[in-house]
This record gives C-alpha cells, structure tokens and sequence, in this order.
C-alpha cells in the first residue's frame, strides 16, 4: 500500500495506527469526550471499579451533598478516569514498574495498576477510604495481585518509605474545591497559605523517592477564589512545587472532560452573572527527574 503525504511531503500516518502503538494518539490534546475513549473507559468500569465509594455519606453524588462543605453550589465529588490512568502508565512507566501516589482518594489508579501488570503504593488519609479501595481490588483482582494502601498523612508516612520508585502518579486535592474530611491534616480544609506549604512538603518527599530519570505526573484544574472569583493558578502551584523538588516540566497536555451538557446548562448563567468562563478540561502535568 502506498503512503499519503501531505503538500509538504511529508507522510501522513493516520490516528488509528498511533491508537494501535499507543491506545491513544500521544497529543497534547486528550480527548476524554470522544467516542473510542469512551467506550474504553466504559470497557474498564466494567471491571467492577467504583472509585466513588468510600465516600458515601460524606461525598455523595447521588445527592450532591457534602457534610463537610457549607457551599450550597457543591454538586458532587470527582472521580478518576480509567483511561487516563491506563494512558500515563503505558507512555511514562517501564512494564512491570513501581508507582508511587501520594494523594490515592479511590480505588481507579491503584486497580488499574495493578491489572495491567504494574506495582502500585497509594497513600490515603481517610481509613473508610482505604478499606473500600482494599474491598473492591478484593474483588477484581487475583489475591496475589493487590495493591498497597497505607492509611495516613503523606507528609509523615513518605517520612519512613525508603523504595525507589519509577513513576510518581497522583491527583491531588484541588485546595478547597471539595472538601474531603474534617481531619486537621486534610489539605482541602487547610488555608491556602497551609496547602500550599503542606503540598510543597509532599510533592518534594515523593519526589526523592523517585529513580533517576524517572517520571511523575500530576493531574489538576484550577480553582477560583471562592470570594474574589479570580483563579488561584493552581496549576503554577504544582509546577513551583516541581521546580522546588529538583523535576523539570517534560510535558503538559489538556484533558477534554465528558461534561459539555452539563457545563452548557452552568454556561449562561455563569458568564452572564460574572463573565466566568466554563471550565471543561484538566491539565496533565509530566515532569521528569533529572
């Protein structure tokens, strides 16, 4: 079969044979909404995976309520996509590597991890948290084939972790946008001069248990002032935080998230009432250990 070029000569290579080599085209741009990506990510809930659990009653999002968090405009907690997970494992980490998350919250990256091949440690504050996330893997996975989830503080607990590890994967609590727990040590209740401070601690201690080389991804949104309205600039947070650690930004790609009925039914309202544009990506974060 002959190849198509373009007017410069140069080869077209079209998106399904990187789908083949990649599972998705290693672009910039990561389409979440698209149809292939959707019907993988449905391939994978599948499984049996139910990251929202663990946080019933406190995070429902049947409800949209959180007992933790007084704002009336709250409508229920995030959860993990799958496919991303499945993506950063194969472009970032060696087969059969070892993955550090200092922020776990549910069972997706741990799982997932685990079913492709991988060794996964997550670190989770909340212990009804952590025994859902056991409960499921349980389920899913082979009984030699578990995931580690250690129940506390990542700031003090990556204090007494000694294994190197090839690939840093976590999604953080974005400041104060959901509230997760009334612990004291919880960062989405702390001030932003706290968070800040704490966040900064955890990223530079994962860090220094990273291999040479090695990667670490981080996936965040910003988040607005919840007074002022102007954004935090969460995102050049994490990037200092980086910095401060010793990694460099390797690369940085937008996820298109499944939610444009939603986000246009907020839009007109939104803008009108304060020119607020809506929010309707995520930025992935890739850094590199020197």
């Amino acid at each position: 079969m002959m190849a198509n070029f373009d007017i410069f000569g140069n080869e077209i290579i079209k998106n399904p044979v990187l789908r083949d080599k990649y599972i998705e085209p290693p672009f910039t741009r990561l389409d979440a909404v698209g149809g292939k990506w959707q019907r993988r990510k449905k391939i994978w809930l599948q499984t049996g995976i139910k990251s929202e659990l663990g946080r019933d009653g406190e995070l429902s999002i049947a409800q949209g309520l959180n007992k933790y968090d007084p704002r009336k405009s709250y409508t229920g907690t995030s959860v993990f996509d799958p496919v991303l997970c499945e993506l950063m494992y194969h472009w970032f980490c060696p087969d059969g590597g070892e993955i550090l998350d200092p922020f776990a919250g549910g069972s997706v990256r741990g799982i997932v991890a685990h079913y492709l091949g991988y060794k996964y440690t997550g670190i989770e504050l909340r212990p009804e948290q952590v025994k859902n996330n056991i409960a499921q893997a349980k389920g899913i996975l082979s009984g030699d084939n578990q995931p580690t989830w250690i129940t506390g503080d990542s700031d003090e607990i990556l204090d007494g972790i000694s294994t190197k590890y090839d690939f840093v994967f976590s999604c953080p609590p974005y400041m104060d946008l959901e509230i997760y727990s009334d612990l004291p040590n919880d960062l989405s209740t702390m001030t932003d001069k706290d968070f800040v401070k704490t966040y900064r601690s955890i990223i530079l201690k994962a860090c220094d248990q990273l291999k040479d080389g090695g990667y670490a991804c981080f996936v965040v949104g910003d988040v607005r002032d919840k007074k002022t309205g102007f954004y935090k600039d969460f995102i050049t947070i994490t990037k200092l935080a980086f910095y401060n650690a010793g990694l460099q930004l390797y690369n940085e790609a937008i996820l298109l998230e499944n939610g444009l009925n939603t986000a246009a039914m907020r839009a007109d309202r939104q803008f009108t009432a304060g020119k607020k544009l809506v929010k309707v990506h995520q930025n992935v974060l890739i850094f590199k250990a020197l």
